[in-house]
């Protein structure tokens, strides 16, 4: 957590708006990764 978000647990479960971006961050992060596999994908299908 330290390293890939810049804050502890203890923080991130404390403060809403510091969870909040981390959400964001991980939804954004998940939605690329999946596009870039559904790429990956059609490409190894065609």
């Amino acid at each position: 957590m330290q390293q890939s978000h810049g804050m502890g647990y203890k923080e991130y479960g404390r403060k809403l708006d510091k969870r909040m971006a981390v959400e964001k961050r991980r939804n954004k992060d998940y939605e690329k990764c999946k596009h870039l596999v559904a790429e990956l994908d059609s490409q190894l299908h065609t």
